[in-house]
């Protein structure tokens, strides 16, 4: 048996919608769901028949076996669950709040303790509320296409934490996953894999093969909602991404023309007479690609490093991110994933970004030196967790 137990990098700063959301999920658990699995049911209550006629005397036992095993919480499952043969919006976002037993809700509480921080913190607090419902609410929809004529109440929130996973696979796909492995009594230690290996295995092994090769809700497991749900994660980062990328086009602020494109030559005399303002400001000028990519490439690394050192963080960042979407095959591109990742490194909320470009700097390195600057900046980080943890 192997199931994660924790995550790294994680970001600075609480996350208190996800733990907010794990309050929530105990709380109805302790205060709803245990008082009603002990509750006897009551003959006068008018949902009674309604859930006897549904699981009773449609199914292959009477009514009267049926009510001799049901609790409170039957009823109330089959009232606030997702039923798609009854479908109601307002048990889309009942149902995941409501849990089968301890060991449903302490799974689903576990992976959304691991894995919500993060894309809590890159999408922020309403967003990622939003997104946790929108994707429980998809999963739920996926799940009911393939069981259209079901009764039986689809519960918990595994669907939005699929949603969860889904943004988690696309925008940390270099963070590692702490998985404790048991084999008893052969093995239990504990060991770090990659995040995308760890969660797809579940996609895949966990969930699209059952989902492929059994039926809809295989041994009380709704595979087709956690497929639904890391889909609906998965678009939800893509559509997140382009959105930005898009309204960072839409919204730049104005900049002043670069009359002609002989006015690239003040980039390099600039550096080498050691006028970096003036280069810096020169190369910010540039709103065209092609005038860019004329510049040398060993300026551009000297223009946003002149720029970090003067404490012009998010213009370095500008300046090292372009270097790596229009220069993928320049020598120093390994310069450019270090100078971004310590840009981003001095903006708290963004460590985990910075992570991810020290580890593309150790990738592409051309020198022991850069590559073993980058592992100090690793190795910062994780010092820096380890103390706030």
């Amino acid at each position: 048996m192997i199931f994660p137990i924790a995550d790294t990098p994680n970001p600075a700063g609480r996350a208190y919608v996800t733990w907010g959301l794990i309050v929530i999920n105990v709380g109805i658990y302790l205060l709803v769901t245990l008082p009603a699995v002990y509750g006897p049911v009551d003959l006068k209550e008018p949902l009674l028949f309604e859930y006897l006629q549904a699981v009773g005397l449609l199914g292959k036992v009477s009514a009267r076996q049926v009510y001799q095993n049901i609790s409170t919480y039957d009823l109330l499952v089959f009232q606030y669950g997702f039923r798609p043969a009854e479908f109601s919006p307002t048990t889309l976002i009942s149902s995941l709040f409501l849990h089968g037993g301890f060991m449903h809700l302490a799974g689903n509480m576990l992976f959304l303790f691991i894995f919500g921080d993060n894309v809590e913190f890159r999408l922020g607090r309403l967003r990622y509320l939003l997104t946790y419902l929108a994707c429980g609410i998809a999963a739920t929809l996926f799940y009911a296409l393939f069981a259209s004529d079901s009764q039986v109440p689809l519960i918990g929130a595994s669907g939005a934490i699929s949603g969860v996973l889904g943004c988690y696979f696309l925008w940390f796909p270099r963070n590692r996953v702490r998985c404790f492995v048991f084999f008893f009594p052969f093995i239990m230690t504990s060991i770090y894999l990659s995040a995308r290996l760890v969660l797809g295995f579940y996609l895949l092994i966990d969930n699209v093969l059952p989902f492929l090769f059994t039926s809809s809700a295989a041994g009380g497991v709704a595979h087709g909602a956690h497929i639904g749900g890391f889909l609906g994660g998965l678009g939800v980062a893509w559509g997140a991404d382009q959105y930005y990328r898009l309204r960072s086009g839409w919204f730049r602020s104005p900049k002043p023309k670069v009359p002609t494109l002989s006015s690239l030559q003040q980039i390099c005399p600039a550096v080498v007479s050691g006028d970096l303002a003036e280069a810096s400001a020169c190369y910010l000028n540039l709103d065209a690609r092609e005038e860019r990519l004329q510049v040398d490439s060993a300026d551009v690394i000297a223009v946003g490093n002149f720029m970090l050192d003067q404490g012009r963080v998010q213009e370095s960042l500008q300046v090292f991110r372009r270097f790596i979407a229009e220069r993928q095959n320049d020598e120093r591109i390994d310069q450019a994933y270090l100078g971004a990742g310590k840009a981003m490194l001095q903006q708290p909320r963004y460590r985990t970004s910075a992570y991810h470009y020290f580890l593309s700097a150790i990738d592409l390195a051309h020198s022991e030196q850069l590559a073993a600057e980058a592992r100090m900046q690793l190795r910062l980080i994780e010092k820096q967790q380890a103390s706030e943890g």
